[in-house]
């Protein structure tokens, strides 16, 4: 198993974090963003989109982070992870719908703006990436999990840009329920960390 990667990305770094927690061993290509190696025709093979991560397990190749997770989950996980009962599945899918909303336009966003320049409106990313954290605190307030009453794909897909919300100045300072989140999801067994976390 293969994973294009590139290190300070949140989204690569889910799946890194997700194939420690189910033991998975696989090999890392670095793909420079800066050189645009993922603008390359031979990416662009694998992903169109010529985005990372990349996933190439035997040949068989899976680009976004979501449908990575999702494709790990049900070829090496269990139900713990995504569930196929269609009330537990939906639960899931609600906050990994946040991951894709909240979360990435307002928290990662904040946090590529603060730290590689990019070009969208700081205070309105953090606006939306605060409004989202306040959905997170006040479910997290009664439960430990997000999805279910242990972790799921939605909180392996929720953490990392919520936990690096100080590098987009969001500070999680009003935010106790999902501190202690933070902390139980990096209490896992096998858990691994990143840059900045």
């Amino acid at each position: 198993m293969k994973l294009y990667d590139m290190e300070f990305s949140g989204n690569c770094y889910k799946i890194r974090l997700f194939c420690a927690l189910l033991e998975l061993s696989y090999e890392t290509v670095p793909v420079d963003l800066l050189k645009g190696e993922h603008k390359t025709a031979s990416f662009l093979a694998m992903n169109p989109r010529g985005q990372v991560p990349v996933l190439d397990d035997a040949g068989s190749i899976v680009w976004d982070s979501m449908a990575i997770l999702v494709y790990l989950a049900r070829k090496y996980g269990n139900e713990q992870w995504l569930p196929t009962e269609p009330e537990p599945l939906a639960r899931v899918m609600q906050w990994l719908a946040v991951s894709e909303n909240e979360i990435l336009y307002g928290l990662a966003r904040a946090r590529a703006v603060a730290r590689f320049n990019r070009p969208w409106d700081l205070a309105a990313c953090q606006a939306l990436g605060r409004s989202g954290l306040a959905v997170l605190e006040d479910h997290l307030r009664h439960k430990p999990w997000l999805a279910a009453d242990h972790p799921t794909l939605a909180d392996i897909a929720c953490y990392p840009y919520v936990a690096l919300a100080p590098e987009g100045g969001v500070t999680l300072d009003g935010f106790p329920s999902v501190g202690q989140w933070i902390a139980r999801v990096q209490a896992l067994p096998g858990y691994v960390g990143m840059p900045g976390l």
